[in-house]
């Protein structure tokens, strides 16, 4: 009897609660499918459920193989959909988690693009600062910033992020431009930083010396929200120290300047986070390539 027919029975018969159910779904006599579950359990050598006239229960056993059974027919239907028609086709759901600020930036611009390309997937996108249990919560990928704490998790690193000091060329017109970071923590010049609330409590990171130094220099206005320190910044009311991702535009266009540019702390990463790689869907693998592509297509940062 054929190996996979009989992993699909089996959990036809579980998803479909009896074994009248799962024949009649695939229009054989019950008698065919017990004949089949027989055979598994003799092949196996272990009882894989217990079938009464009223019920069906998995065995400890049973319930083990059910999940290593459905992830093996779910990696065997995605494997057959890549190439099917002759191209890639994917297909359900994707639970989505990114921070705020880079979520509605650089993530959820690109969902109606992926969307697109694979009509027969949908998206849930949960744009938070909160960092998500992805195994706990249920969500199968996480886009993230910056230096990632060690973890079981899997991560792809999908593009490089600087975190530069910028000013707008009218604060700097009345200021003047710092020339080494210390400047700033003795007062010289309005900073605009995070407040103590914010997640990111490190302060700003500079190289000095030869090792990477993290300051906290003081100043009149500070915000929880990245997204307003980012506006008061345009607005010429102080420095501020913003991630690549959310300045390189203003840079290219002038309405933004970086400073200190020699004493930049080493680039960091955009990450997509995975809870595990050994059996990702093809619609989560897809969804990576997309946002690896579009990060690296020329321009992406500059365009605004």
């Amino acid at each position: 009897m054929d190996r996979l027919k009989q992993l699909e029975t089996f959990a036809a018969v579980v998803s479909r609660g009896s074994l009248s159910a799962a024949a009649q779904a695939e229009g054989v006599a019950p008698a065919v499918i017990g004949r089949r579950l027989d055979a598994l359990e003799e092949r196996l050598g272990v009882k894989l459920m217990v079938r009464t006239t009223r019920r069906l229960s998995l065995t400890h056993e049973g319930s083990a193989f059910l999940e290593d059974c459905t992830r093996i027919l779910a990696d065997i239907a995605s494997a057959e959909a890549s190439v099917s028609a002759g191209g890639v086709k994917a297909s359900g759901h994707v639970r989505i988690t990114a921070p705020g600020g880079f979520g509605r930036r650089h993530v959820a611009p690109l969902v109606p693009g992926f969307l697109a390309q694979h009509p027969e997937v949908s998206i849930s996108l949960n744009l938070s600062d909160r960092v998500i249990d992805l195994v706990n919560e249920g969500y199968d990928c996480a886009v993230r910033v910056g230096d990632l704490p060690d973890s079981s998790l899997i991560s792809v690193r999908l593009a490089d992020n600087r975190r530069l000091c910028v000013a707008a060329p009218a604060y700097l017109a009345r200021a003047g431009v710092p020339q080494h970071p210390q400047e700033l923590m003795r007062g010289g010049h309005e900073c605009l930083t995070l407040s103590s609330e914010a997640s990111q409590s490190r302060g700003w990171a500079f190289m000095i010396d030869g090792t990477v130094q993290h300051l906290r220099p003081p100043g009149r206005l500070d915000c929880t929200d990245g997204q307003v320190l980012h506006a008061w910044c345009l607005a010429g009311l102080g420095l501020a120290w913003r991630s690549t991702w959310e300045v390189e535009a203003d840079l290219a266009a002038g309405r933004l300047v970086s400073v200190l540019d020699a004493h930049a702390a080493p680039p960091n990463g955009i990450y997509a986070v995975l809870p595990h790689v050994r059996h990702l869907p093809l619609r989560v693998r897809l969804w990576i390539d997309f946002l690896k592509h579009s990060y690296a297509t020329p321009g992406y940062w500059t365009a605004g």
